[in-house]
């Protein structure tokens, strides 16, 4: 039977296409990538223990606003911002500090703009990828919930640029303990969390917009204002957003792989401390 070809060129039926090559690769890594990640980040956060060694404060649970001593490898109760677990809190839910401060970066990555597109089309089919059909709804149906929700995404992004100064001060204090300066495996590894977190964040669509979208000319004086230095160093990110967004989003989850397995005393942590 002949294939149907709609107006346009195009074949009609759900991911139909009249590309060769293998489309579907890259929202199947997509698709697998993000989910892997939204698993294990999910686990840890229920886990509401091994957080923490010596120094270092696993990401997923920083800024510790609330935290129970008892459990294995908590921070201890001087890190809290504001002391020991509530009493109020659900007894179906553990006492987990990842609980109160997920949300806030989840919300900057799930608006993202980047992100949009990547589980737009792994995850919903709409489309998959260029020049193919969409697999749900074909119709633009416009400004719906999900797309009203999303214009969120400049006011997470603030509360994402407070993040990167906590995650930031969490791997200076990684080289201290016990009062002495030193350096571990760990302290690394936070170092590296805070400036690809820092590199994806400053790329922001938003934050671009922000320094230099509102402006019409940026040398209209003769002279080069400094908020095109800025601009244009925000632009160097932002043509860069994907690889950091990919780049930072693993980071995040081995940077807690690593503060749970020296924690639980699986794999040591190589220090100067010994």
């Amino acid at each position: 039977m002949a294939q149907t070809i709609a107006v346009g060129g195009h074949p009609a039926g759900r991911a139909a296409t009249v590309r060769p090559d293998r489309w579907w690769v890259g929202p199947l890594l997509t698709f697998v990538g993000l989910m892997a990640f939204v698993v294990y980040t999910t686990w840890a956060a229920f886990q509401g223990d091994h957080y923490f060694h010596g120094s270092y404060l696993s990401p997923l649970y920083s800024p510790v606003l609330f935290v129970e001593p008892s459990a294995a490898g908590a921070a201890p109760a001087d890190h809290a911002w504001f002391g020991a677990w509530p009493d109020w809190w659900p007894d179906f839910l553990p006492a987990s500090p990842a609980f109160f401060i997920l949300v806030f970066p989840a919300a900057f990555r799930t608006t993202c703009y980047y992100y949009r597109k990547a589980y737009y089309r792994s995850f919903f089919g709409t489309p998959p990828g260029c020049a193919v059909n969409p697999v749900g709804r074909s119709a633009y149906r416009g400004e719906t919930f999900l797309l009203l929700f999303q214009n969120l995404h400049r006011y997470a992004l603030y509360a994402a640029v407070v993040f990167i100064f906590i995650l930031t001060y969490d791997a200076l204090i990684s080289f201290f303990r016990g009062g002495r300066l030193g350096v571990g495996v760990g302290s690394v590894v936070l170092v590296i969390n805070a400036v690809l977190l820092a590199a994806y964040t400053f790329g922001c669509h938003s934050l671009r917009h922000l320094a230099g979208g509102r402006m019409d000319c940026f040398s209209c004086d003769g002279v080069v204002s400094p908020r095109h230095r800025v601009w244009r160093g925000i632009s160097w990110l932002n043509a860069r957003h994907m690889q950091f967004a990919w780049l930072s989003l693993f980071w995040v989850g081995f940077t807690d792989f690593y503060i749970r397995m020296v924690s639980m005393g699986v794999i040591p942590d190589l220090s100067t401390w010994g």
